[in-house]
């Protein structure tokens, strides 16, 4: 229920490349107006921008750097990038955006959607 303490460290099988996340809890009702697709990925990203950091207290840049949602790619689920000057991260954006799906598909048992969860994508 609150930001994760950890932060997770995942390797590439090459070990080259190294990602940096936390999990925090989506607010409930962000997570429902994220599946009627108010907030979705379908909605205009400026009035989603100012309803993320207006009415659930978002980060301005958290707010414009959402990378995906999921599972289904509109989900109540999100991937947000708040790295900074971080070189060449445009070049993983699908990689991790698809190891989300797969991810928020699955779930961590059961193999159960997950839902509420916003991973910050801290370093690379």
């Amino acid at each position: 229920t609150e930001l994760s303490s950890v932060t997770c460290l995942a390797k590439s099988p090459n070990k080259h490349n190294r990602i940096y996340l936390t999990a925090e809890p989506l607010a409930d009702e962000l997570s429902t107006a994220i599946e009627d697709g108010k907030m979705g990925p379908k909605s205009d990203p400026k009035e989603r921008a100012k309803q993320l950091r207006e009415k659930y207290e978002w980060d301005e840049n958290a707010a414009r750097k959402i990378w995906c949602w999921g599972p289904e790619t509109d989900g109540a689920n999100v991937v947000v990038d708040t790295t900074q000057a971080v070189q060449y991260l445009i070049e993983i954006k699908e990689h991790v955006n698809s190891a989300f799906q797969w991810t928020s598909k699955e779930g961590p048992l059961c193999e159960e959607n997950m839902r509420g969860i916003r991973f910050n994508l801290m370093d690379v």
